[in-house]
């Protein structure tokens, strides 16, 4: 096993964790590049080495909550802009394909963000420890 020298395991803002998850940068340390592609996310941070995954199986369940959460509010906020706008003669049917196809642009958009924004809220609850660095060699 080996570990970075120093890593920074301090307890941060939260609201400097929230705002480089929502640049998706690593929340601990502000380092970027922690996606392959757009939905494949790294083992660790390039810049820190932070755990991306913080040891439990099916630790981003928390991040497709935040992610659903984030798309029903974006429905929410477009069904009420469109039904102020056009009142008292809403488009039904266009609310609702509409909001088919938000939900799902929405869903694939937000990923991302949910991703980063769920490792966030877990450093604020958990701040990181020196097991969170380690890399363990096979």
């Amino acid at each position: 096993m080996t570990e970075p020298p120093h890593p920074d395991i301090s307890r941060q803002s939260p609201w400097r964790l929230l705002g480089r998850a929502f640049l998706l940068r690593c929340p601990n340390c502000g380092g970027g590049k922690l996606f392959y592609g757009f939905f494949r996310v790294k083992d660790r941070c390039p810049t820190c080495g932070i755990l991306l995954e913080r040891g439990e199986n099916d630790y981003f369940l928390g991040a497709y909550t935040v992610n659903l959460i984030a798309v029903e509010i974006l429905l929410a906020v477009g069904f009420l802009i469109v039904m102020i706008v056009t009142w008292p003669r809403p488009p039904w049917t266009a609310l609702q394909v509409g909001g088919v196809v938000l939900s799902i642009l929405g869903a694939v958009f937000c990923y991302p963000f949910a991703k980063t924004t769920w490792l966030a809220i877990d450093l604020i609850f958990r701040p990181p420890a020196r097991e969170d660095f380690i890399i363990r060699v096979k």
